[in-house]
């Protein structure tokens, strides 16, 4: 078994950390491609849908791979409770985008992206904490 295999293989807390990057490196990915598809109608637009799409497929891959709750978690409060967490990261990201905006009012569809990606990878921190601890954590603990 390589290294690799033990870290992402595992159910301690570095294990799902790595799997939770992975995860959200692909939903960034997703995320990236619906805000380039849609930026022309807007940035705000491009932002809420890339969001919206995004989310639902990092919380269910949190669900059946990061946290290996699908026994346990149903899919709809999965969605619920993830988005719950995400609308934070898209109020965030909102904000952050309206001020650069602001401040920089030509700023491309890159710059864009990029800022968000960054406020994402500091909510996406915190979002770890609270599907780890809350979403899928809890329901362990009281099924055990």
């Amino acid at each position: 078994m390589s290294m690799l295999d033990l870290r992402l293989g595992g159910d301690g807390w570095v294990a799902q950390l790595s799997r939770f990057a992975l995860v959200g490196g692909s939903s960034n990915v997703l995320y990236a491609l619906s805000f380039v598809v849609l930026d022309a109608y807007g940035t705000f637009l491009a932002n809420a849908v890339g969001v919206a799409t995004s989310t639902m497929l990092a919380n269910e891959l949190h669900r059946r791979r990061t946290f290996r709750a699908a026994d346990r978690v149903p899919w709809f409060a999965a969605q619920w409770e993830g988005g719950a967490l995400a609308l934070l990261g898209l109020l965030v990201s909102s904000l952050a985008l309206a001020l650069l905006h602001f401040f920089f009012p030509g700023a491309t569809g890159l710059v864009s992206i990029a800022l968000v990606i960054g406020v994402s990878a500091v909510v996406g921190g915190l979002r770890f904490v609270a599907l780890r601890g809350w979403v899928f954590g809890r329901r362990q603990v009281l099924l055990q």
